[in-house]
């Protein structure tokens, strides 16, 4: 019997979207956002949801998320018992917290950070010095239907600005909590960072939710988390950006990461999706200036029916570029990874460096995964290589690590947290490379 995909149609599709839009008026934007959120309503009505007939799509099936009718996430304050689990010992002491999607004063704590370096929300901001610089790089992100609906809702945000010169070790802590309710809850988080030039700075972005159990376990209690992130890197800046997903067994979460690098930066990018039942991050490059470094290192892990998508692109359009990106995925039962990297590498990107590779780990019959690297070139004096590996554990291996007294179950998941292990040890903070490590390791003896 063959399965027939049912997609929305064209007037539910729109009906849909202008309810989300509608639940966005409720909330109170400060004065200088109210220009940017009108042009967005204005945009928005030109654009339109996806589905599985648009080629960027096609793998992601959004039917979950246009059948339940999601209300604005409500304020609600949650203990500082109830945060421990989520804070990270490198950054007790600088971190801004959003609870549903609210920023919560009483749980942050900047005081580890240096001067020179603003860390805070828009309140905050509305006070200080880079109040006028910071209208001129929000929301100038455009053309994505979820990004637009992020901006229609803006009223708050998180935001990091280093000033010229700054150099800040203490780790950077966004986290983005949502309390799992009775009520399907809708949350727009939204992340400005600028690091000015000669800048360094050390990020962690964090989605999680809040739960009795281990948050993994479906309880039928779904929840829609919209998240837009923008980072600016001015001529010779470097961020360390490491990026975890571990939204609940029930969360659905659509993504955009936006990098706009200037001349001799360094960006890299370490890409964790542990939690949702359905999430895609989109990473978008954008290439201002020559001799940037580019570094892209992900790791998927999923389990029952959960779906991944990442979808990344990378415009270079100046010459000595260089690029790097390695994405893993591991998939059990029957649960669907997607993976779809672009680097595109015109005429004037000369010299370019570009190499792109996805790996991925199949553990049981039903698991899916769709790969698709893709190198676009029309420059001629370049470096390029991209690839995609789709395998199961190898026998030969397996074979090997029982050969000197491992039993089956113990040489499976020693190799499994060796292939997690190559992007995890990329992760500057030990802690959270520990409790990643462990996240690893209870999925995978599940």
């Amino acid at each position: 019997m063959t399965s027939v995909i049912l997609e929305p149609t064209k007037t539910n599709n729109d009906q849909y979207l202008q309810n989300l839009v509608e639940q966005n008026k409720a909330k109170v934007s400060a004065e200088f956002l109210n220009d940017l959120r009108s042009s967005a309503v204005t945009e928005i009505q030109n654009l339109k949801l996806p589905h599985r007939r648009d080629e960027e799509w096609q793998f992601t099936d959004l039917s979950e998320l246009l059948e339940t009718n999601f209300q604005t996430a409500q304020n609600v304050e949650l203990s500082t018992e109830a945060l421990n689990p989520f804070i990270l010992p490198e950054a007790s002491a600088s971190r801004l917290v959003f609870v549903n999607g609210y920023y919560a004063a009483n749980l942050s704590d900047i005081s580890a950070l240096p001067d020179g370096v603003f860390v805070g929300n828009l309140s905050e901001l509305a006070a200080h010095s880079q109040k006028t610089e910071f209208v001129k790089y929000l929301a100038q992100q455009k053309g994505d239907v979820f990004t637009t609906l992020n901006t229609t809702g803006l009223s708050d945000a998180a935001v990091i600005w280093a000033n010229p010169e700054v150099v800040v070790e203490t780790p950077i802590h966004l986290l983005f909590l949502t309390i799992i309710s009775k009520t399907a809850s809708f949350t727009q988080p939204r992340i400005l960072v600028v690091a000015e030039r000669n800048s360094k700075l050390n990020l962690v972005e964090n989605y999680g939710a809040v739960a009795k159990n281990c948050s993994d376990v479906p309880r039928n209690l779904p929840y829609f988390t919209n998240a837009v992130s923008e980072i600016y890197l001015e001529e010779n800046a470097e961020i360390n950006h490491t990026r975890i997903q571990r939204e609940s067994g029930d969360g659905l979460q659509i993504a955009r990461s936006a990098i706009i690098q200037s001349r001799d930066s360094r960006y890299t990018c370490n890409d964790i999706n542990f939690g949702g039942k359905l999430s895609r991050h989109q990473l978008d490059i954008y290439q201002k200036g020559e001799q940037t470094e580019t570094n892209l290192y992900g790791l998927t892990l999923l389990g029952r029916e959960q779906t991944s998508d990442t979808h990344s692109a990378i415009y270079l359009n100046h010459p000595y570029g260089t690029t790097n990106q390695l994405h893993k995925c591991i998939v059990d039962d029957a649960a669907h990874a997607v993976f779809n990297g672009k680097v595109f590498v015109p005429k004037p990107a000369q010299m370019t460096n570009a190499a792109q590779l996805n790996r991925n780990l199949l553990l049981s019959p039903k698991a899916r995964v769709n790969t698709k690297p893709e190198l676009q070139i029309t420059a001629d004096n370049v470096k390029c290589s991209h690839g995609a590996t789709v395998s199961q554990l190898e026998a030969d291996e397996l074979f090997y690590l029982r050969s000197r007294g491992l039993t089956e179950e113990n040489a499976k998941h020693l190799l499994l947290d060796a292939f997690a292990a190559e992007i995890l040890d990329k992760i500057p903070l030990k802690s959270l490379r520990q409790r990643l490590s462990q996240c690893v390791a209870c999925r995978t003896f599940d």
